[in-house]
């Protein structure tokens, strides 16, 4: 919200729900029938006579909920294209989603770089030596700063999705489509 909220207050960014609070834009437990169900709720009370530009979302699993509750909509058609969606994770529905020009981005972070990364670490640890850290200002949980090593997030579109997924080997071509 931090990054919205000057365009928000500028006027260039428009939230019909309303709904900017932490409280009111979190899906417990990232479910994806609960977040399907806030989509068609927001639809119907904020976006029936007008269309929707732009759904942030944190997770994939929540943005192919949100495409359900468009689709409902009659979104995905010609009269009433998708909007921007994005997510984060990189799932092969992910994939297929992003290919059939429904989800338009993904965050992607290499799981298999990630679990080297913590393998890495606890090697250090059990040796008695430090991990490798990158970073020492991010996680400040207000007791202490975690060190941590954060690896480098890559955005997955229409554009870059066959070499960053499937040239790279994270997921195989043959599940999709």
């Amino acid at each position: 919200m931090a990054q919205l909220e000057p365009y928000i207050e500028s006027g260039d960014l428009v939230v019909q729900s309303g709904q900017t609070e932490f409280n009111q834009a979190a899906t417990l437990r990232w479910d994806g029938s609960e977040a399907q169900s806030r989509m068609d709720n927001i639809l119907s009370s904020h976006y029936s006579n007008e269309n929707l530009d732009a759904v942030l979302s944190p997770y994939d699993g929540i943005s192919l909920a949100v495409i359900s509750a468009l689709e409902g909509a009659g979104y995905g058609t010609d009269a009433r294209p998708f909007p921007v969606i994005t997510g984060q994770d990189a799932y092969v529905a992910t994939a297929q989603s992003i290919l059939e020009g429904e989800q338009t981005q993904t965050v992607f972070k290499d799981t298999r770089e990630l679990a080297e990364r913590a393998v890495d670490m606890v090697d250090a640890i059990v040796e008695g030596e430090e991990p490798e850290v990158n970073d020492t200002e991010t996680y400040d949980n207000n007791v202490k700063v975690v060190p941590s090593y954060l690896e480098e997030p890559v955005s997955v579109d229409i554009d870059n999705i066959e070499e960053v997924l499937f040239d790279s080997g994270y997921i195989d071509r043959g599940e999709v489509e």
